[in-house]
């Protein structure tokens, strides 16, 4: 059973920065892209970040670009996600998400974590 557990969330101020982890089982992930979305209160949830199990080819939204950084170790099955520099407006839940395709759409993603909730302080 293929499952995506999400941690590091929490409360920061703005400016500080967060580490987002995302642990992958269940399943071989080497043809996936690993993406990263997130949902604020009363908004539809959208793409953060992405990148290739694989390769590691990388691809953010132009909202986090420069802030936030996506990695992975293959050897533990993780996937990260760096913020730095956060703002009030990147206040969500984050959401860890594995596709076989080369999307950005929400619906082009086959698992999901359940997700983690980060807020910023203004």
């Amino acid at each position: 059973q293929v499952q995506l557990v999400e941690s590091g969330g929490g409360l920061v101020q703005a400016g500080d920065s967060l580490r987002l982890s995302c642990a992958a089982s269940g399943r071989t992930f080497s043809n996936y892209y690993m993406g990263w979305f997130r949902q604020a209160p009363g908004k539809e949830r959208v793409f953060v970040a992405r990148i290739w199990w694989s390769g590691g080819s990388t691809y953010y939204a132009d909202s986090v670009k420069g802030r936030f950084t996506i990695s992975k170790d293959n050897a533990k099955n993780m996937v990260y996600l760096q913020m730095y520099s956060l703002k009030p407006e990147d206040t969500a839940v984050y959401y860890c998400a594995a596709a076989q395709r080369l999307t950005t759409r929400e619906t082009g993603y086959d698992y999901w974590g359940q997700g983690t909730q980060v807020t910023v302080s203004s």
